[in-house]
């Protein structure tokens, strides 16, 4: 059966909205047809961003607010205790309202890559600046996601598959030394293949590790797919409408070797005209049929989602766009 999900950002800056979020994504992405999804409420501040979050869950490492952002420290500052406080508060939530939550439900994280573009080292400038450093940084990151996804677990006791999302919007420009240093003059210099894959690697294992299902999402153009497989995804969550020819080889492969593949067939900006269940059906199914693939076989391993994170719209929008989600994921599980 074909499933509909989320990215992971909604609107909302306050716990109440955090609770309506939660609502919204259990009535719209529940059983059968969807994978509902931990929400993520960045309009709620730092603490609730992707790097607030993804610090929340690192092991090891402390962090603090500064005013050019996140920063590891020696322990953790009042900004981090706060964000990992805020963490367990959603988890909390999510407890109470998923009690009765069977078959599926996905969580996400960001990346190594990710957090080190975007955490400075205790002295400033980026934490990819420094190999030792974003090697420490990735594996705290995998020691941490591996005790989150045990509390998830925990706490939804009745859910059989978990899905972890590790989100690396920036991998694309690690490894194209498109990062800006700290005085906006120079870039980053490029990280290799092999090392992006090892440090992406041991996150993912670590999920495998908890019993997770551990998935990759992009939505920026020319991150490799080939690395993130190679480096233990078992799902890829994309948007469809940046994929380029090798883009669509490394899918139909993963479908073949019996992994998922989330595509991101609806938009995020809202204003824009959505397209109906039948017409997202049919891109999706033209698609399978450039491929040579048989959605019959494909389906159980086929998601349908939004492009990606739905933060900067309203509810209603919100609404809209997941329900279509779920509709065409109906129609193509016939």
């Amino acid at each position: 059966m074909t499933l509909a999900t989320g990215v992971g950002s909604l609107p909302g800056d306050d716990a109440r909205d955090f609770d309506e979020a939660v609502r919204l994504v259990l009535g719209e992405l529940g059983p059968p047809e969807g994978l509902p999804h931990l929400p993520e409420l960045p309009g709620r501040g730092a603490l609730a961003s992707m790097t607030g979050r993804a610090l929340a869950v690192v092991a090891t490492l402390g962090a603090d607010l500064q005013p050019a952002g996140w920063r590891l420290t020696d322990a953790a500052g009042v900004d981090h205790r706060r964000a990992r406080s805020l963490l367990a508060q959603d988890l909390d939530a999510l407890e109470e309202q998923a009690q009765d939550l069977t078959g599926a439900l996905k969580i996400q994280v960001a990346g190594p890559w990710t957090l080190a573009a975007t955490v400075e080292k205790p002295r400033g400038d980026k934490v990819l600046s420094d190999h030792g450093a974003r090697r420490d940084l990735a594996q705290a990151l995998a020691e941490g996601v591996r005790d989150h996804v045990a509390d998830v677990r925990r706490r939804v006791t009745r859910v059989e598959r978990l899905v972890v999302q590790v989100d690396e919007p920036a991998l694309a420009a690690v490894l194209q030394a498109r990062v800006p240093t700290a005085s906006g003059f120079g870039r980053h210099r490029i990280v290799h293949p092999p090392e992006a894959s090892e440090s992406l690697g041991w996150v993912l294992d670590a999920v495998t590790e908890a019993g997770g299902e551990p998935w990759v999402h992009t939505c920026a153009p020319g991150t490799p797919l080939g690395l993130l497989r190679g480096a233990g995804a078992r799902g890829l969550s994309v948007d469809l409408g940046m994929l380029v020819a090798a883009d669509l080889d490394q899918l139909a492969e993963a479908w073949d070797a019996g992994e998922t593949v989330a595509l991101g067939v609806l938009p995020t900006q809202e204003g824009v005209a959505l397209p109906t269940p039948t017409e997202v059906t049919e891109r999706v199914q033209r698609l399978l049929d450039m491929l040579g693939l048989d959605l019959e076989e494909v389906s159980p391993r086929l998601v349908l989602s939004p492009a990606c994170g739905l933060a900067g719209a309203s509810p209603a929008w919100v609404r809209d766009v997941l329900r279509t989600c779920r509709e065409a994921a109906a129609n193509l599980s016939g």
